[in-house]
């Protein structure tokens, strides 16, 4: 599954602007995350770059994004791991940013190398940023699901293999969802309202539109 930038910031958190900016290196530092699948138009996000993402938003509520970059910037070049960011745990505490294993976190930005007691966070799980409410990654609405192995990772009706915006655009062309079912035997009512909101939610992060010119004369 390749995801578009518009589907990657509706399930990572991250907006559009954040995503393109992310995507180059800094001055003297580099990329935050350039996606697996694609960097070059069209720009194509992967499952595990959706993960890193939302570990990148987490960070963003207690970081600058220049500490963010220097942490990782610790992390593949002092400490050579250069897996996908979405195999480590990166929290941060407000004063820096640490690489966390099940006990203890290595200091990234202050005292490279110096080891910390630190809180778990499983980026996975619903988050707030910027007074938006960020869903659970694998479960972003109760009857829509994500699961890399299904379809490749596009949100379904959980337990179908029925893609949400295909039963969403149903209801927006007036089908009721009482009868989604008619198209689609698997998919409830109450499902099919859960693709809608979640597809207005996946909306939301549509660029805004530029206002029109006045027309001449």
């Amino acid at each position: 599954m390749a995801y578009d930038p518009k589907l990657t910031a509706a399930l990572s958190g991250a907006t559009l602007r954040q995503l393109a900016h992310w995507r180059k290196s800094g001055a003297s530092q580099g990329a935050v995350l350039v996606p697996e699948i694609s960097g070059t138009r069209p720009v194509l996000y992967s499952f595990r770059d959706v993960v890193a993402l939302r570990t990148c938003v987490r960070l963003r509520n207690d970081a600058s994004l220049q500490k963010i970059r220097r942490a990782l910037d610790t992390l593949r070049e002092d400490l050579k791991e250069r897996d996908h960011l979405s195999s480590y745990t990166l929290v941060a505490d407000g004063s820096s940013i640490y690489l966390a294993a099940p006990d203890q976190a290595v200091d990234l930005v202050r005292t490279k190398g110096n080891v910390v007691i630190h809180e778990m966070v499983d980026v996975l799980r619903p988050f707030y940023r910027d007074g938006r409410h960020i869903p659970d990654l694998l479960q972003p609405r109760e009857h829509v699901a994500v699961d890399p192995a299904i379809r490749g990772g596009v949100p379904v009706i959980e337990g179908t293999r029925v893609p949400y915006d295909e039963v969403a655009a149903l209801l927006r062309d007036g089908i009721p969802p009482e009868r989604i079912s008619d198209y689609y035997p698997s998919v409830t009512a109450s499902a099919a309202r859960d693709a809608a909101d979640f597809a207005d939610y996946v909306d939301s992060y549509d660029p805004p539109k530029e206002p029109r010119e006045a027309a001449a004369g």
